[in-house]
C-alpha cells in the first residue's frame, strides 16, 4: 500500500519519493545563515517544483530566508515561490 501512495505521488508531480527525501534532509540540516546553503536548496526547489527562478527572485528569497534565520518547512519554500 505504501509503495502505491508514493507511486501515486509521483505521478501527480513528477517528482521521485528519492528527490523529496534528498531535499526534505538537506531542508533539516541545513543552516539558514549560509547563504551558499539557502541558494543552493532554493534553486533545488524551483527545479523540483519546475518553477524558473530568476536570479532577482534568488536573491529575495535568500534575502528574506537569511534575514529570518531560522529553519523552513517545505511549505514555507513553496509559499515563497
Amino acid at each position: 500500500m505504501q509503495n502505491s501512495f508514493f507511486k501515486s505521488i509521483e505521478n501527480k508531480t513528477g517528482v521521485s519519493m528519492d528527490e523529496l527525501f534528498t531535499l526534505a534532509n538537506a531542508i533539516s540540516y541545513a543552516d539558514f545563515t549560509d547563504e551558499k546553503q539557502v541558494r543552493k536548496i532554493v534553486r533545488k526547489v524551483g527545479k523540483l517544483a519546475n518553477k524558473p527562478v530568476s536570479q532577482q527572485l534568488e536573491d529575495e528569497l535568500t534575502r528574506s530566508i537569511l534575514q529570518s534565520g531560522s529553519s523552513l518547512s517545505m511549505a514555507d519554500i513553496q509559499k515563497l515561490l
